[in-house]
């Protein structure tokens, strides 16, 4: 009899499994959000407090997601990023909440051709609050491998 081994990569993680029952209800139960103004329409303060589900710390896995660029070198490799659910979110968006944004640090670096592209981040999440002037993440990745999303 042969045992297989499960690497990371065999468990897709979810954006929703990272969102707690209360701001999953609230999420389903907001109102449309309506653009005024000049700045970004905003999400309501209640979904923005970066609660997590603790049974995720220390899940591996890949999820998939768009690149926000932190930290790169010279030659644009990306060394550090928030991995968001959907493209344009911290920079043409108001942020998602904290608990739909991972901070991944991959020391290895990768490039894109545009931001507009999907990748698969694959490690371990850890509940970690990390907040610089673009967003506030609720979970964290030192990523195995980050490549692009193909389904």
């Amino acid at each position: 009899m042969f045992l297989s081994v499960a690497s990371a990569a065999d468990r897709e993680i979810d954006w929703l499994e990272l969102m707690p029952a209360e701001d999953l209800n609230l999420l389903e139960s907001m109102p449309e959000i309506v653009h005024e103004g000049d700045g970004p329409p905003m999400l309501p303060d209640e979904i923005m407090t970066g609660r997590v589900v603790p049974e995720m710390d220390g899940v591996s896995g890949k999820i998939p997601g768009f690149v926000v660029p932190l930290k790169t070198t010279e030659d644009m490799r990306i060394l550090e990023f928030f991995l968001v659910p959907y493209y344009g979110a911290c920079i043409h968006v108001p942020p998602p909440p904290p608990n739909q944004i991972i901070h991944v640090k991959y020391k290895e670096g990768f490039t894109l051709e545009a931001l507009y592209d999907p990748v698969w981040v694959e490690g371990t999440l850890t509940v970690e609050r990390t907040e610089n002037d673009i967003a506030k993440s609720s979970y964290s990745v030192v990523a195995e491998k980050v490549e692009r999303y193909q389904q």
